[in-house]
């Protein structure tokens, strides 16, 4: 069935047995970005992503 032009696309970015990274392409335009672990979802927008990614990046 295909999805409705209000849904939005999704991809995954990255997956292990516990975490899941997934994009999602929303229907007015706007990337978010979405970090699961296990039961907490933590949601960006794409200017938050790029901060964030600047934070882990940081880490090592």
């Amino acid at each position: 069935m295909a999805k409705s032009p209000q849904e939005p696309e999704t991809k995954t970015l990255a997956e292990t047995d516990n975490y899941l990274v997934w994009q999602a392409d929303e229907p007015d335009g706007e990337i978010t970005f979405h970090v699961e672990l296990n039961n907490i979802t933590v949601h960006f927008f794409k200017e938050e992503w790029d901060e964030f990614l600047t934070l882990v990046g940081n880490l090592g």
